[in-house]
């Protein structure tokens, strides 16, 4: 797993540094849907220190610091704004380092596992 990439994935909110679910999800090649169950179901593991959900306000100062859906030159404006992802109907999940690490014992796939010790070092 390349570090730069995943070193772009962290943000810090709040003053933690975090994943995001979606990113999380991506780097894992699950849907964030499957990720945010297998977190529900273990919702013991994830302490507010672990993981907490974004409020309004701050998934807004996150889209205007990166992009989150990219427009394809080729598209109309119709066709894009019909693709799943641009408005989330959900507010995310963050992670902290914590809270990655508690996901390698709920996300149990070989890819889980390499892509969380990719994360942690």
């Amino acid at each position: 797993m390349d570090l730069q990439i995943i070193q772009s994935k962290i943000y810090e909110i709040r003053g933690c540094r975090v994943m995001l679910d979606s990113d999380l999800a991506a780097l894992y090649q699950v849907e964030t849907k499957a990720l945010k169950q297998a977190v529900k179901r273990n919702i013991e593991r994830f302490p507010d220190d672990f993981m907490f959900e974004l409020t309004k306000e701050e998934v807004e100062c996150l889209r205007s610091q990166i992009v989150t859906l990219k427009n394809n030159a080729d598209e109309t404006e119709e066709e894009t704004s019909s693709k799943r992802g641009k408005h989330t109907k959900y507010l995310p999940y963050v992670f902290t380092q914590e809270g990655v690490a508690a996901l390698s014992g709920v996300l149990r796939s070989p890819i889980a596992i390499q892509v969380n010790i990719s994360i942690m070092r």
